[in-house]
């Protein structure tokens, strides 16, 4: 007919010869879907209605598509009160903190994966290690800005335990229940490593405390923060060395078990595609980085406000609720993955996670402290040190076996309530004190 519909009709074409030409794009059309990152072409010169478009389509993707950004609201609402209400009201600003922060933490996480697929996995796996605990490094950077110490060192301890008993239990104790009438395995060789990683930040932790609370140091207060400062850059050496030796040396000895039986199973399943493009994802992430250091600013205020007014302990504060603005995404994939029966993922998200914060996170903080003339050490206290060492052990003999199952779960939960219950009558010691 008309010039227009001959365009259309030439389009058409085009597009299903591109489509038969590509596996990818074949399966892509065949179940009916078209995602985002599928057919971006930038060669082509982009218009501004074009770029609009683009714009909307990656808000609805990223902002829309998830429910738990039902909880964005908080964050605003946080700035607002933190300006409009005085010191009674801080346990709601930073309640409200809380709540706005764990979609942030989510979306970061989305937006890593998707930068994922443009990357490689080398790369992407730097990216996880990098943005997988982004949350808990911003957190822990404002309050070693603002001199709290105790704070940077309890909440990072709270994340670890967290992520080791909570966590993990709930994947454990899920998967457990949903597949109740087999045994749940997974690669033992990569717990191991993360366990022996776990043992090694136990001792660079240990180390410094032992030195302090003997009083066996050559110069007083100054010796266990050289200590720290020295262990720190060896834990960041070893746990760079960790990330080459995963993603390069012994890749294929880390492979999932029943790697035939479970790529017959992906295989049958549907391929995974980018749903942004690349250049999407790193600016979802430098937005998500920004809103979240903006919001964990106003958190970190309202975090004496909020022990004064909701009569709760700091100590409690930092190492049981800060943790879950953190854990929370990580909290529901790997119970998701648990009950899917892919448990090596799910040893990933949690162990993973915790081996991140023990062997990066902490000693990161101790050298930016360093830099900023704080100083931050790898003192945590015979409290704080003791329970993470038997947490360590605890989750070390759970792992031993390579199995998993619902009683197990159970038994990380347990303990986890044993540890929240200790830090709640916990009385943190002045600094000035032995």
């Amino acid at each position: 007919m008309g010039p227009e519909d001959e365009n259309s009709d030439d389009f058409e074409v085009e597009m299903a010869t591109l489509v038969r030409s590509s596996p990818v794009l074949m399966k892509t059309h065949n179940m009916g879907t078209c995602h985002i990152g599928s057919f971006v072409d930038f060669s082509q010169p982009l218009s501004v209605s074009r770029v609009v478009q683009r714009v909307f389509k990656s808000i609805s993707v990223v902002i829309f598509q998830a429910k738990i950004n039902l909880l964005l609201p908080f964050g605003p609402l946080a700035i607002i009160l933190h300006y409009l209400t005085k010191k009674h009201l801080q346990g709601l600003v930073f309640f409200f903190s809380l709540l706005g922060i764990i979609p942030l933490a989510e979306r970061l996480g989305y937006a890593t994966e998707q930068l994922a697929f443009y990357t490689g996995p080398t790369v992407g796996g730097l990216l996880n290690a990098t943005f997988g605990n982004a949350t808990e490094m911003i957190i822990s950077l404002y309050a070693l800005g603002n001199g709290m110490i105790r704070v940077v060192q309890q909440s990072l301890l709270g994340s670890i335990l967290s992520n080791m008993l909570l966590v993990l239990g709930c994947a454990f104790f899920s998967g457990g229940i949903v597949h109740y009438n087999k045994v749940q395995v997974f690669n033992k060789a990569s717990a191991v490593v993360n366990s022996g990683l776990l043992l090694m930040a136990v001792m660079g932790l240990m180390f410094p405390a032992v030195l302090h609370f003997t009083h066996s140091e050559v110069q007083y207060g100054k010796s266990e923060v050289a200590l720290s400062r020295f262990s720190s850059c060896i834990m960041l050496v070893a746990y760079a060395s960790y990330l080459f030796f995963q993603l390069r040396s012994q890749h294929n000895s880390y492979n999932p078990i029943d790697e035939d039986e479970r790529n017959a199973e992906d295989d049958s399943d549907e391929e995974e595609m980018p749903e942004i493009t690349q250049w999407e994802a790193i600016a979802w992430l430098a937005v998500l980085t920004t809103w979240v250091s903006i919001l964990s600013g106003y958190l970190v205020d309202a975090i004496q406000g909020a022990s004064e007014s909701l009569n709760l302990p700091v100590a409690f504060i930092s190492v049981v609720l800060l943790p879950i603005v953190g854990n929370a995404a990580e909290h529901a994939s790997a119970i998701m993955f648990a009950m899917k029966n892919k448990l090596d993922i799910t040893l990933g998200v949690a162990i993973g996670s915790s081996t991140q914060i023990s062997m990066f996170v902490i000693p990161f903080c101790v050298v930016v402290g360093w830099i900023m003339g704080k100083d931050m050490d790898l003192n945590f206290q015979l409290f704080e040190t003791a329970t993470l060492f038997i947490t360590v052990l605890v989750v070390a003999f759970m792992l031993q076996e390579g199995t998993a199952n619902y009683f197990k779960g159970l038994m990380l939960i347990l303990c986890y309530l044993i540890v929240a219950a200790s830090f709640f009558v916990h009385v943190d010691p002045a600094t000035s004190d032995d």
